[in-house]
């Protein structure tokens, strides 16, 4: 499966995945800026991710911790998840996500 992150400066990366990848886990693989800082536990933002629209809908919910969390990341959209959160399905092949500015 494939997944795409968008840099800051617009610079598009396209990364092969696994289902059941964590998204976070393929962001760091891939070089991208995101630190995980909490490492999976719901007690920071700084996996911050801007997900598409299409794929935005594919998506489980986000749990009430998680919304807690990103109502402090910076630049939060209606379609920000915590890219720990994320576990790839073969229903996100062709995911495309956005590192925040």
């Amino acid at each position: 499966m494939i997944v795409r992150f968008i840099a800051r400066d617009g610079t598009v990366s396209t990364v092969a995945a696994n289902p059941g990848d964590r998204l976070l886990d393929v962001a760091q693989a891939d070089d991208q800026p995101l630190e995980g800082t909490c490492e999976g536990q719901l007690a920071c933002a700084t996996c911050h991710v801007i997900v598409d629209a299409a794929g935005f809908l594919k998506l489980q919910p986000a749990s009430e911790e998680e919304e807690d969390m990103l109502d402090l990341a910076h630049s939060a959209t209606r379609t920000s998840r915590l890219a720990c959160q994320i576990r790839l399905t073969d229903a996100l092949d062709g995911l495309t996500v956005r590192i925040p500015a």
